[in-house]
């Protein structure tokens, strides 16, 4: 059964054609990914697919299943000023979450006990008490915790956290999902990946996470040069079947050179007098021309930028720490980079990541200890905030800002056109605004303007978001030849598997773990710990005293105290007297018969602080648990 599908579609910019005449399908319980580079038209693409940009060209069309509920995720979501987290979550043709939202909102007008009554009887009508738990279990997995704070205030990366909340709390058959992994660190990511996993949903997705499309994806559509490929399987299946295109396309593309040639030979002793089939031969010519032309490598991108001389010393952290309040971001941290280190950084959001670069490049004053840098010491500095590109300047004009020559090996020199060339910004591109530059387009020329500075230590945060797969080879092939050193803080797995040598992983309490292996090493040696972990307690549990029975509770992942463990249950305790409060009172308002208005009032007061100290309540068990 056809899902989704999208007939000779077109979207032409000016000049730019992004894809001319595509055509596609999704079926049922297919999970598709769009891989294509940056500037090519994927987001667009996938926004024509959700019906929010018109396609072009006679004859285009596109249709959705009428039993498909599809729901949509931009790179940028938008709820409005206005809008409470709970307002976004809630904004739903769900007919349990409208239920839920109803009976959320009756709540807090208790002088409305009618309101309250009906809305208690949809929500056993449709059975959907669970599901407020399960909101707010999503909504804790992807570390949104205040439901009343306005999403104009979250930041872009926490927007993104809610509206991938809603979208998996509404359930729909067919989602479209644009860079999902953006913004999400790697828990979230593989809490995320699990889900769509699990899922019998419908899903066409751009991403770059390569992980995400080997272990998610069973189908690959390429878009590339305005055309379209179908690739059946996973990423390491597009790998495969996408090389043997290439390999065919590279034979064909030998024939046509060679009959160039031979046309060019003919063009050049052609006499002056121009017939009717000389005309045709020039044409045939011109179009053969345009289609050698035209056609482009994977290996464009080539950086042979020359890293400056590091000396003995290089970046050294001695004992360094950073608290705000009582809350510890950095403890005790202490490291010496040797030359031609790759090390990764990896943690929660608001771990203290940047806070760490931060301290080691001397922009903020460490509470304890001293960071100490070397004397030929050039950091390149790329961030998430750094990208503060002149939006009026054509591209050429940024680089030339910086300079006109950069250092190559063996004493070269390069023009800032010719680098520019190298990063796949073509002559008639550079004469473009940084405004026309995609997302990736313009995060490859902050890049180039961090390398042109000739910097011998990299610290990278982030520059994985929004660039394609071919851009991110070329990038890691560059850092695995870089002289220098390089510091990543990364949420791709794959780039940091691919990349360094041994990872700076932030655990408990701002306690740093210098791991040397891969990254998935490290998952799969943690998973085994808390296994462990988790078996030790059940052993001790077994051996110990025979103790009144308790609810049943999943037991904490983490290894805790007896007096922690007290605690847990005293908290297990209180749950259970408040959950059968709420009952009672849920079981009186099933039969409102005999209830006066008054006394409606009063239950649902009751029941509010009921619901408040619950949650207050899950919250305590759940920073006990960790």
């Amino acid at each position: 059964m056809v899902y989704l599908e999208l007939t000779d579609v077109s979207k032409i910019y000016g000049e730019k054609v992004l894809f001319d005449r595509v055509s596609l399908q999704v079926a049922k319980n297919t999970k598709v990914a769009l891989v294509a580079k940056n500037g090519t038209g994927k987001s667009t693409l996938l926004r024509v697919a959700a019906g929010i940009d018109l396609p072009e060209g006679l004859g285009s069309g596109m249709y959705v299943h009428k039993d498909a509920r599809m729901a949509y995720l931009p790179q940028e979501p938008d709820f409005g000023e206005n809008a409470t987290v709970m307002d976004a979550v809630f904004n739903s043709d769900n007919e349990m979450v409208r239920a839920v939202r109803d009976y959320e909102e009756a709540l807090s007008h208790t002088d409305k006990p009618n309101r309250l009554a009906n809305a208690l009887g949809r929500m056993d009508e449709l059975q959907a008490w669970d599901i407020e738990a399960r909101i707010k279990e999503v909504l804790f997995k992807l570390n949104i915790e205040r439901f009343d704070q306005k999403v104009s205030t979250l930041s872009g990366g926490q927007r993104k956290r809610v509206a991938l909340a809603k979208l998996i709390i509404d359930e729909p058959d067919l989602i479209i999902m644009d860079e999902p992994t953006n913004h999400l660190d790697l828990d979230m990511i593989e809490w995320l990946e699990e889900w769509l996993q699990s899922t019998n949903l419908t899903l066409l997705m751009v991403t770059h996470d390569r992980y995400f499309l080997e272990r998610v994806c069973n189908r690959i559509i390429e878009l590339d040069g305005g055309e379209i490929f179908h690739y059946t399987g996973n990423y390491s299946d597009f790998l495969e079947k996408k090389g043997t295109r290439e390999e065919t396309s590279a034979a064909e593309l030998d024939k046509d050179k060679k009959r160039m040639k031979k046309e060019l030979e003919w063009v050049r002793r052609m006499p002056s007098g121009r017939g009717t089939k000389a005309k045709s031969r020039i044409k045939d010519f011109n179009d053969l021309k345009s289609k050698v032309g035209g056609h482009r490598g994977d290996d464009e991108l080539t950086i042979e930028i020359k890293g400056q001389r590091l000396g003995g010393k290089i970046l050294e952290a001695h004992n360094i720490g950073k608290a705000y309040g009582e809350r510890t971001l950095v403890k005790g941290f202490s490291y010496k980079f040797q030359k031609g280190e790759r090390a990764g950084i990896v943690g929660k959001n608001g771990a203290g990541k940047s806070t760490l670069l931060h301290m080691l490049t001397k922009e903020l004053e460490p509470d304890t200890g001293k960071v100490v840098h070397g004397v030929n010491t050039h950091f390149g500095y790329y961030t998430q905030d750094g990208i503060n590109l002149d939006k009026d300047k054509r591209v050429i004009e940024v680089i030339r800002e910086i300079a006109e020559f950069i250092p190559l090996e063996k004493g070269l020199k390069l023009t800032a056109r010719g680098l520019l060339n190298r990063f796949m910004f073509p002559d008639k591109q550079q004469q473009v605004y940084v405004s026309q530059l995609s997302g990736g387009e313009r995060r490859r020329l902050y890049l180039l303007t961090i390398l042109m500075k000739n910097p011998n230590f990299l610290i990278l945060d982030e520059p994985t978001n929004d660039l394609d797969i071919m851009t991110l080879n070329i990038l890691e092939d560059f850092l695995m030849d870089f002289p220098g050193c390089v510091l990543i803080v990364s949420h791709d797995r794959f780039f940091l598997d691919k990349i360094c040598q041994h990872l700076f992983i932030f655990e408990e309490d701002g306690n740093l773990r210098d791991w040397n292996g891969l990254y998935t090493e490290y998952r799969e040696v943690r998973k085994e710990e808390l296994s462990a972990e988790k078996a030790v307690r059940v052993e001790k549990a077994a051996n110990a005293p025979a103790a009144a029975p308790k609810p049943k509770s999943d037991a904490p992942e983490e290894h805790v105290s007896q007096e922690t463990r007290k605690a847990i249950r005293r908290i297990e305790g209180k749950l259970k007297k408040l959950e059968e409060s709420k009952a009672k009172i849920n079981k009186v308002f099933l039969d409102p018969t005999g209830l006066n208005p008054d006394k409606i009032a009063d239950l649902g007061r009751e029941l509010n602080e009921l619901n408040e100290q619950i949650e207050e309540k899950e919250m305590e068990w759940m920073e006990l648990v960790g």
